[in-house]
Parts: structure tokens; sequence; C-alpha cells
């Protein structure tokens, strides 16, 4: 599947996107450029739509052995993310399905609907060793199209009834809607959720988060979640450099009040497609504090506008990533957020019972 739109979109085709352009992803050999035909008659000119395709898995759980990850396991239920943040580290996954990590990420989504029996095949395993599972690690399990397909939720019964522990990150007022399993889980130590909230400014956040919740929404969220008994802990990720980074007490005061148990941070960034991008974006949006944005990014990585190393690429290096790192952890204290989440249950996993299964008489 080649990228079908690799050159810059204007903005009216565009409205509630992230990305301004959909340029090849690092694999293709070629990218299409539009070329004036010398005809005078205007074309008609289509808005970016959102697609779905769908994808059956051979597998869904998914291993990793990075240092950085407090798991080593992971589900994603779909590909791509309609939430379109233009700062998403995610996006250069989709240049493996042969997208552009542009456009084509918020809007060529791929839906997983076999995800749970999958998932439930794979519990079921006899050389499966149970661990904290994580969902939304790469893109967000509550996307606008989880309100059509559902697929969370199903994956949320599916570890429900093997009784398994695991970690939900999100950006989406969809979780709401599962409150009946994850208070359930909540009471077994089997669930934990992180909101992720970047800036407190609805205008900073439509322009960097398009189809994402108000900030406001998701400190609701927050409350209702910890409200019902579910332990919650507020996400500042990512901190943009000269653009947010002034928020970060504001948004664990926020964070507190609303219910929050616990707070983390990350620096935003910028990998492979997502570096050029993100510049567009600032160029648009903000060209006279761009040069600064990434002053502030280079100088946390040797002068690059990213460092892939384990234990540099989330928080950067240098003196401000020192102050920032520090500010955070004085707030934090201060507001008893530097408390590390609850552990998740292990000793409660077992694989239940099918129908015809002999069931033991002891």
């Amino acid at each position: 599947m080649s990228s079908e739109r690799s050159y810059p979109v204007a903005k009216d085709l565009r409205r509630g996107r992230g990305a301004g352009s959909n340029a090849a992803g690092r694999f293709e050999r070629l990218a299409h450029e539009p070329e004036n035909d010398g005809w005078d008659i205007e074309e008609e000119r289509a808005p970016v739509r959102t697609e779905v395709r769908i994808e059956v898995p051979r597998r869904i759980i998914t291993y990793n052995r990075s240092p950085d990850l407090p798991f080593d396991r992971s589900i994603n239920p779909y590909r791509g993310c309609e939430h379109g943040c233009i700062y998403c580290f995610a996006r250069p996954s989709h240049a493996y399905l042969g997208m552009s990590p542009g456009l084509d990420f918020e809007t060529r989504l791929v839906a997983r609907p076999d995800a749970p029996e999958v998932l439930a095949r794979e519990l079921s395993s006899r050389a499966y060793r149970v661990a904290p599972l994580a969902i939304g690690t790469n893109t967000d399990p509550y996307q606008p199209i989880e309100r059509d397909y559902a697929i969370t939720r199903a994956c949320l019964k599916v570890l429900h009834a093997f009784r398994h522990p695991v970690a939900i990150v999100t950006k989406g007022v969809l979780i709401e809607r599962d409150l009946d399993i994850l208070t359930e889980m909540a009471r077994d130590g089997l669930v934990r959720v992180g909101i992720s909230v970047t800036t407190l400014d609805p205008v900073l956040s439509r322009r960097m988060e398009p189809r994402v919740p108000s900030p406001a929404r998701r400190f609701e969220v927050i409350r209702t979640l910890s409200g019902a008994g579910v332990p919650v802990r507020l996400m500042a990720s990512p901190i943009v450099p000269g653009l947010s980074d002034h928020e970060t007490e504001a948004l664990l005061e926020e964070g507190k009040a609303a219910g929050a148990g616990s707070a983390s941070w990350i620096m935003l960034r910028l990998p492979r497609e997502v570096s050029p991008l993100f510049q567009d974006w600032l160029a648009e949006y903000y060209p006279n504090r761009a040069a600064r944005v990434m002053a502030r990014l280079r100088e946390m990585h040797g002068g690059k506008d990213y460092d892939a190393r384990w234990g540099r690429r989330m928080r950067g290096e240098g003196r401000y990533a020192e102050m920032i790192g520090a500010r955070f952890k004085l707030a934090a204290r201060r507001l008893r957020l530097d408390q590390p989440q609850p552990l998740l249950r292990c000793d409660l996993f077992r694989v239940p019972p099918k129908s015809g299964d002999q069931m033991s008489l002891f």
C-alpha cells in the first residue's frame, strides 16, 4: 500500500488534522507530487477523510526489552490514530505498512476486530507466564473509532475473565464507557490508568492534538475514574520546550485536584519522520517560537533533533532537561503525586473454563 497523498495538503482540506502533509515513508522508493497539466479548469478538491481497514492478526501481544519502559508486553487494538497529535512518536510505525507517517497515520487506520479472540488464545497457552500488560503504548485504544468497533472493550472483557493485570494509557473519554469492567478489576488490584494531558491551553491543545478531548474534559475523566476507585496517574507528556514547559506545576495541581494519585512526565520526542512533520507544524502555527523550541530540543540531544539511546530518549540530558526534571520533582513532592502507583496483582490469573471442560471435584 503506497501513499496516495505525499505532497503538502491545503489547510482547508485537512481541518481537524495534525499533519500538514503526507510525505512518503522511509521505505518508499517513489513519492507523488502534484503537477499543473496546463489546463485552466479548476479540479475538484476533496477533503481528507478517515478510512478504516481490517487486519486479522496472528498474534496480538507484543514483547519488548526496553529498560525505559515499566512493562515487557503490550497490545494495540488499532494501527494509526485519529487523534492526530502532531508530536506522536508512533507516527513512524505507519511506514512499515507502506503508508505515510503524516496524514495517512491519522486518516488511514487499521482496526483489529479479532484481537480479543487472539488475546484469549495467547493467554490460554501453557507457555504463557503472567505479568502486567499495557494497552495504549503505541496508539490510543480509546480513539474515536473505538466507539464503533469496541475492540478495546472486548479485550478488557478477556483480561477481566482471565483476571489478568493491565495498565491503560489514553487521552480518550470513551474509557468512561468501560467503568463497569474497570471498577471490578480495580477492586481486585488488576488495573490502573494513565491519562495524558499536554497543556491547559485549549487553543494549543486543539492545534497540537486536533481530535483529542479538551484538557478540561480529560481532567473530568480523571475525576470520574478516581471517584470510582480506579487508580489514575496524570501523565504530563510530552512537555514541549518553549510551548508548554511553563505549565508543568499547573498541570500537576489540576491533576491533584481531579483526584490523580501519582504523576509522570516525558519530554517531547521527535523520532524519524516526526521531526520534519513537527517542524512544519511549528512554522505554520508558531513561527516566532520555532527556532527556540528546536534549539532546546537539540541542546538536550547533543545537537540532534532526537537521541534514541535508552536512558536518554524519554527525558534528554543537559541543564534544561535537569531543570524540568527538578521542577517536576518538587511540584510532585509538594502535591504528594510522587507516590508509586499500586502494584498490579498477578496471583489471581487463571484460564477460565470453556464450555464442555471437565470441572474439578475439589
